[in-house]
């Protein structure tokens, strides 16, 4: 008998893998956890119904999350990363010896704890020394904070359950005051293509706009995600992500990607008529 995980991505829309087994299942007091083993994708972590990560394609989320804005301020030392239970943000912060310190606060610990089992391409690197483990809500740390991060990464699932209040104003004010006079804010921005998530993606940007003297969209292509266009946002008090771009000191590190790089980082901010119609509603 074969076996198929679905997603619905629209009313209208599925997306389905061939499965070989569950490897993992457990319902925590925030979520519905899976993680699955598929033919064509390998691992998949899958949170109430949806899609997190495939160990296909998770290089490319999490390349383009943190690489873009670190090769625009070469001085991160400190920063913080919400969400991100699977720990790919994390594994690509460490690969920066600049990098002082990673507060990665999560409000979910058995996803945390999955990932760390099962998924160990993406968790591999949460027992960095560097790195400090919160298991609470990322809407309170964040609140009373001022001038500490040097970056905030809010990698989030949609807007829907624990991950709501992570596209509110509140919060972007108080990532606004956490971040340091040079700092940088970098979102999940949901998707520009079908309606659903377009909504979502103009409350997300407007709202960060109103706080944010720079506030800027950039784009990448995630195949497993619904209609494979997705966006980030980034936001800074001063540093432009194209303006002050510095592509000769990232490809002094000569780190090895296997997607982001210095041409690609210019022509993500470079967006489709449509999305810039989206954004400036």
């Amino acid at each position: 008998m074969e076996l198929w995980y679905t997603e619905n991505q629209t009313e209208n829309i599925k997306f389905s893998a061939r499965v070989k087994e569950t490897v993992y299942s457990k319902k925590s007091d925030f979520q519905q956890i899976d993680i699955i083993d598929t033919y064509e994708l390998g691992r998949v972590l899958v949170i109430d119904g949806w899609t997190m990560i495939t160990e296909k394609d998770e290089f490319i989320y999490h390349e383009m999350i943190v690489h873009v804005p670190m090769s625009v301020n070469k001085d991160i030392k400190n920063v913080l990363v919400i969400g991100a239970g699977d720990g790919g943000t994390v594994r690509e912060l460490t690969r920066y010896s600049t990098i002082e310190k990673i507060d990665m606060v999560e409000i979910d610990e058995v996803v945390v704890r999955a990932s760390q089992e099962f998924l160990p391409f993406t968790a591999c690197k949460l027992d960095d020394p560097r790195v400090n483990l919160y298991f609470q809500d990322g809407l309170e740390f964040v609140k009373g904070k001022v001038n500490e991060y040097d970056l905030i990464i809010v990698d989030s699932t949609d807007p829907i359950g624990p991950g709501e209040g992570l596209f509110t104003k509140e919060f972007y004010t108080d990532c606004y005051n956490a971040l340091t006079e040079k700092g940088i804010l970098v979102n999940q921005g949901e998707s520009p293509y079908y309606s659903n998530n377009a909504r979502e993606m103009q409350r997300s940007f407007s709202k960060i706009r109103e706080i944010f003297p720079i506030s800027e969209a950039y784009q990448y292509n995630m195949p497993t995600y619904a209609s494979g266009h997705w966006m980030f946002g980034f936001a800074s008090k001063v540093l432009h992500p194209t303006k002050d771009f510095n592509a000769t000191y990232w490809n002094s590190l000569n780190l090895e990607t296997k997607y982001y790089n210095t041409d690609l980082h210019l022509g993500a901010f470079a967006l489709p008529n449509y999305v810039k119609k989206l954004l400036n509603k």
